[in-house]
């Protein structure tokens, strides 16, 4: 697992926002109001960094319309270069043209009610976490293609990845999403067809599998999630999250058993809304 902190750097605000603990995509934190001090706000954002224990930094890089640099673009770079020395961990830039516009216009379109002092915090922050969804995507297509390179057998799009189990035996899993729910972290799976399988009408869905994320004595490790009841809920919280990036009818008709084992007594999947 490796987290990820992105900020939107202005004279006057930083806008902070953190990826999930497997770097799948970016939630919008808080803002930072700058001092005037230089170096006691790389202090200060430094210090945002190293509570979360991020594994790199992403800052925003102001640019104008055709690319070109600009003034904010050399103060950025300042700021990004004394951060990356104070903090210890890579420091990345990323384009940054017309994020700020977005969120302004998402707040908008949303319909949030946010009082005049606190909108341009919201901005802010929102800003970051389209700094670094773009960082995030534009990774996950480069990832994605080595991927397919490596497993050219696979559909087109998929997220292989490898789970070693307690006697050393390999998975092969799709991974679908990684989520929050009540202050712990979980990953969805599928177990992908093999290239000779084709599906038939009779096939009702792939089976997904729910861990639990845990940290583990020799490094991260997933827990089966025994609890039933837990279970149940899990999986009407991916079902409600999977709704919104697929068809609704889809994601109903997924099953899990919560393991890897026989899926013989697996519980169905609650009902949709």
């Amino acid at each position: 697992m490796q987290q990820i902190v992105a900020f939107d750097i202005g004279d006057k605000r930083i806008g902070v926002a953190f990826s999930d603990p497997f770097a799948s995509y970016a939630v919008p934190s808080d803002t930072y109001f700058r001092t005037g001090d230089f170096h006691a706000d790389v202090r200060a954002v430094t210090a945002i960094a190293r509570e979360r224990g991020v594994s790199l930094i992403v800052c925003g890089l102001p640019l104008h319309a055709d690319g070109s640099e600009s003034v904010q673009t050399g103060k950025a770079r300042r700021f990004a270069s004394a951060l990356a020395e104070l903090a210890g961990v890579p420091v990345v830039l990323e384009d940054e043209r017309y994020t700020t516009l977005q969120a302004r216009g998402d707040l908008i379109g949303t319909g949030t009610s946010v009082r005049r002092d606190k909108k341009k915090k919201h901005v802010d922050s929102l800003a970051a976490a389209y700094i670094l969804e773009s960082y995030l995507s534009k990774t996950h297509k480069e990832e994605t293609m080595s991927l397919k390179e490596e497993n050219n057998d696979y559909d087109d799009g998929e997220s292989i990845i490898e789970l070693v189990d307690e006697d050393g035996n390999t998975m092969r899993l799709e991974h679908l999403m990684t989520f929050e729910y009540k202050g712990e972290w979980y990953i969805a799976c599928t177990q992908p067809a093999e290239p000779e399988e084709e599906e038939t009408e009779e096939d009702e869905g792939d089976e997904v599998v729910i861990y639990r994320c845990a940290d583990g004595a020799d490094g991260d490790e997933l827990e089966v999630i025994e609890d039933d009841a837990l279970l149940d809920e899990v999986f009407a919280e991916f079902c409600n999250l999977y709704e919104d990036f697929e068809d609704s009818d889809e994601a109903m008709r997924l099953d899990t058993d919560g393991s890897d084992e026989d899926p013989d007594g697996s519980d169905e999947a609650p009902d949709g809304e």
